[in-house]
């Protein structure tokens, strides 16, 4: 629904009125001009060469981290182990790119005013930008993340491939569940990006408060609950808990309790799981919902 980029072969858009049937006598309903919303952030995505570009970028990265590391021949846990610090930085910055100019894009075309002028309400138009764009982030994510457990599949060493749902075996579920927890981490992230598009008025306003929810994200959250354990207002027996309030963290512990920790056997609690669960949902509805407010007023 927004384009991204200024370019006349990457911002060719259809026209509000054509698109939303502005010239028909009667009005569209609500789930048709959601579908709308939602195929115009695909056709947006499909158009815009900045997004095919960090989608190849992203595969890249992964699969070269996969390979030259050798922990394709090591097993699935080996190989999301290998991976995790490197999604932990890459998600987010991919997220944020797919989402900080989604509302604000509209906004400046005047194609918000448009949407107001049909039987559409804000959260439906947050829902269909969310939505449209959350298939586009997610295909750029997990198609590399599932080209590398077929790499996993065909490259581990004879005799490591045994299936079994007790601790201390290697096994392609394990990976499966890191597959969902990143698609869960990168949804809020994206919802994050939504907020930020939808409170900005401009480019660089939207580019500035990017690049600080990223450093937040990456850095802050971490930097917070490290002086907080260290100066002993976090105590030994909430840190687990204390660690879901950063989206990351959540994520983090996440993957170490239901993919890592499982596979090994043993190991002190990384997270809550619960906890971190409820986080990650916290912090996609709250995003969502600002930008639902910002669009209201």
């Amino acid at each position: 629904m927004s384009g991204d980029v200024n370019t006349p072969s990457d911002s060719t858009r259809d026209r509000p009125t054509e698109q939303f049937g502005r010239s028909q006598s009667t009005a569209p309903g609500p789930r048709h001009i959601l579908r709308t919303i939602i195929g115009r952030e695909l056709r947006t995505l499909v158009r815009t060469r900045t997004f095919f570009i960090l989608t190849l970028a992203f595969a890249a990265v992964v699969l070269g981290i996969s390979s030259v590391s050798g922990s394709v021949q090591g097993g699935y846990v080996p190989t999301l182990v290998d991976l995790l610090t490197p999604l932990e930085l890459l998600v987010p910055v991919v997220a944020i790119a797919f989402g900080y100019r989604a509302i604000l894009g509209d906004a400046e075309r005047g194609e918000l005013d448009v949407l107001k002028t049909y039987p559409v309400s804000s959260r439906e138009i947050v829902a269909g930008v969310y939505v449209g764009r959350a298939i586009g982030l997610l295909t750029a994510i997990v198609a590399p993340l599932v080209v590398t457990v077929l790499l996993v599949f065909v490259a581990e060493e004879e005799g490591r491939t045994l299936y079994a749902s007790h601790s201390g075996v290697d096994s392609p579920i394990l990976f499966g569940r890191f597959i969902v927890l990143t698609i869960l981490f990168a949804l809020t992230v994206l919802a994050i990006a939504i907020a930020i598009s939808a409170v900005v008025s401009g480019t660089r306003s939207a580019i500035a408060l990017s690049v600080v929810a990223l450093v937040v994200l990456l850095v802050g959250f971490d930097l917070a609950l490290v002086y907080g354990f260290s100066a002993g207002s976090i105590g030994d027996g909430s840190l687990v808990y204390a660690l879901a309030l950063s989206p990351l963290s959540a994520y983090r512990g996440l993957v170490f309790e239901s993919a890592i920790v499982v596979a090994s056997g043993t190991g002190p609690a990384a997270a809550s799981p619960i906890a971190s669960l409820v986080s990650l949902v916290v912090w996609t509805a709250t995003s969502l919902g600002i930008a639902t407010w910002v669009l209201n007023r």
